[in-house]
């Protein structure tokens, strides 16, 4: 059995391949056709009646069927394999956005909330805020608790254009380089004691 295969142009002037050899080889391979066809092809060709060419056809027939049958099964098998392997991805994926949903979820049950007094007395008398994180000393000084930096309400403070700032509750001007002046008396406030 012979067929008829399309040529293209670039096979017909490309210069760099045997195009007789390579015209041969597709000859060759028409003949031998696989599967069903190349069954029946062959059967029809070599039958002379005899008991040798039934027996010799219905080998190479079995031995067509099975190619088909093993290639059947091959396929089927690496397709169901495909499809369980996408099926288990979305499954996994959908468990992990469930996870995720659930472990927010509870993140959001939970309140911050401060498990501490509001305000926490010292025997010296100093106190901790702990609602707004100030420590107050027994002279009246405030602190940060969470940066240790010196507290000043910002509602009793009054900016200046050069950096500096007047704090109206002790009337202390903070100067921009850290130099503290008391404005009633005009004096520097020593930072040591």
């Amino acid at each position: 059995m012979s067929a008829i295969t399309p040529v293209t142009s670039a096979a017909l002037f490309n210069s760099g391949s045997n195009w007789l050899a390579d015209t041969y080889t597709a000859i060759q391979n028409s003949n031998k056709a696989g599967g069903l066809l190349g069954m029946l092809s062959t059967a029809a060709a070599g039958n002379d009646g005899s008991l040798k060419s039934f027996l010799r056809n219905s080998n190479s027939a079995a031995n067509a069927f099975a190619t088909i049958s093993q290639s059947s099964v091959t396929n089927a098998s690496a397709l169901i394999a495909q499809m369980a392997a996408q099926n288990l991805q979305k499954a996994n994926d959908k468990k992990m956005q469930e996870a995720f949903a659930a472990l927010s979820a509870q993140q959001k049950m939970v309140p911050k909330k401060n498990v501490l007094d509001p305000i926490i007395y010292f025997p010296d008398g100093s106190t901790i805020d702990t609602v707004n994180n100030i420590m107050t000393r027994v002279n009246g000084t405030q602190y940060d608790t969470i940066t240790g930096a010196i507290y000043v309400d910002p509602a009793s403070i009054i900016q200046m254009a050069n950096g500096a700032y007047l704090n109206t509750k002790t009337n202390i001007l903070t100067m921009p380089d850290g130099t503290r002046i008391d404005t009633v008396t005009g004096l520097k406030v020593s930072t040591t004691a």
